[in-house]
């Protein structure tokens, strides 16, 4: 395993960590325990030491499993969590000061911890980004010890640029893949100026990355990949990257035909993500060890050479760019 800096944070974290949106079973399903602490300790075992998760994951469930298997173990492993998701209706006028320090309170409780080490503000409203107070909250809380750092997670470009104009966000969430390319162009170069450490997520465009899917695929009614794919539930850009699931996997089929004779897709799509020294880590979700066998073998994979990743721009530009470029 390969580690980097998280920006101002200063923590140096494994380039392959872990998000925990489905690490209790599949998106959707009933939480199991088992398999998550399973997940989460072949993932430390494996080096990873960088742990995403949130208050609305399974109701809190995630943040728990995380967060007791970390207890139990010896390794320094940082954990972010997120919040603000619970608010309902999800608008800007719900965020305040006080909500916000009730989100944080319960996740410290929930997590049987004094201090957390990432706090993200979960894909608030746009309008949220132009709220300073919503900001400065978090330098309280800093001073009275139950953070160490904020993060936001965004779903625009546009979003992270406005986030890192506040001196305490210390990183960026954003989804960056190679079926989402824009926040290399702009976004990139202004965080590694103001040393905003980047975590990658989504890297697998919920799975459509992994050349496993086709047009006979189908999903339970409780998987975002079936519910959402219009942005009836949320940002549409969550589920498979925003990207048309039929074009999607008509540019998986050419991505496949360009493959290295070593290298499967998803590493392939994983390893084109950390070619850019600017991103401090992944956070592909795991609902099986094998699964977390698989990411990590992204951080030990040769760099893809310069025709591959020329095929890759090409691929993007004529299949997808046109679709979801500017929208996010």
């Amino acid at each position: 395993m390969q580690y980097r800096k998280l920006g101002k944070t200063g923590y140096n974290i494994s380039e392959v960590s872990l998000g925990t949106w489905q690490v209790g079973g599949k998106w959707g399903s009933d939480f199991n325990h088992e398999n998550a602490e399973t997940i989460i300790n072949a993932a430390i075992d494996k080096g990873i030491n960088f742990i995403d998760t949130s208050d609305v994951y399974s109701d809190g469930l995630s943040e728990a499993a995380v967060a007791k298997v970390v207890k139990s173990r010896s390794e320094k492993i940082y954990i972010a969590t997120k919040c603000g998701r619970q608010l309902d209706p999800h608008v800007s006028e719900a965020y305040t000061p006080d909500s916000i320090r009730k989100f944080v309170e319960a996740s410290l409780k929930n997590m049987n911890m004094e201090t957390l080490d990432l706090i993200q503000l979960h894909c608030p409203p746009t309008d949220v980004f132009y709220r300073p107070e919503i900001f400065e909250v978090f330098d309280q809380l800093k001073t009275e010890g139950k953070i160490k750092n904020l993060g936001v997670s965004v779903e625009k470009v546009e979003e992270a640029l406005k986030a890192i104009e506040y001196p305490n966000v210390t990183t960026i969430q954003i989804v960056f893949n190679i079926f989402r390319q824009r926040p290399m162009e702009l976004f990139f170069p202004e965080a590694k100026r103001k040393d905003v450490g980047i975590i990658a997520r989504v890297p697998l465009a919920s799975g459509l990355l992994t050349g496993k899917m086709s047009e006979e695929s189908t999903f339970e009614k409780d998987d975002h990949r079936f519910f959402n794919r219009n942005g009836e539930m949320f940002d549409k850009g969550e589920t498979f990257s925003g990207v048309d699931f039929s074009k999607g996997l008509a540019a998986v089929s050419e991505l496949q035909a360009i493959l290295p004779s070593d290298m499967s897709l998803p590493i392939m799509a994983l390893k084109w993500i950390l070619m850019n020294n600017e991103v401090s880590c992944i956070i592909p979700g795991a609902s099986s060890e094998e699964q977390i066998l698989s990411n990590i073998k992204a951080s030990e994979a040769e760099a893809l050479n310069y025709e591959i990743q020329q095929k890759i721009k090409t691929i993007y530009t004529s299949k997808i760019k046109q679709d979801v470029h500017q929208l996010w």
